[in-house]
């Protein structure tokens, strides 16, 4: 078996760069950032960002009284705010236009996923932002 190749612009110092840049808007964003960040391509038009130890400690607090429910809905909020910062640093980083941005979170484990859809490469050029 041959063995696997990464190319740039999908290299792990890509990765890292975007793993990075999304801890660092969660701690701007949130006032505290994950302690684990791993970013990975999902074939060609799709990034998905997996952040743990995300919560905060009040969102800790609510999971151990049982209020997920709460935690998701006040986390889908946030997001839902800060879209535009998250969409545009990873559009800088790769240099390819964000078609959609989901986030979820699993408030047990404090798990959260930022999943980008990325335009098509071949529907502008290259795939490269207007």
């Amino acid at each position: 078996m041959a063995e696997a190749r990464i190319d740039e612009p999908r290299g792990a110092g890509v990765l890292a760069t975007i793993s990075n840049a999304l801890v660092s808007l969660h701690k701007e964003q949130f006032g505290r950032g994950p302690t684990l960040a791993r970013s990975h391509f999902a074939g060609n038009d799709m990034l998905v960002c997996v952040l743990e130890d995300a919560l905060l400690p009040a969102e800790r607090m609510m999971v151990k009284m049982g209020d997920q429910q709460r935690v998701r809905e006040s986390r889908t909020a946030f997001q839902a705010a800060t879209r535009d910062q998250f969409i545009g640093a990873v559009e800088g980083i790769i240099d390819r236009r964000v078609r959609a941005f989901a986030s979820a979170i699993d408030a047990d484990e404090g798990i959260v996923w930022e999943v980008f859809n990325l335009e098509p490469t071949g529907a502008q050029g290259n795939g490269a932002r207007p």
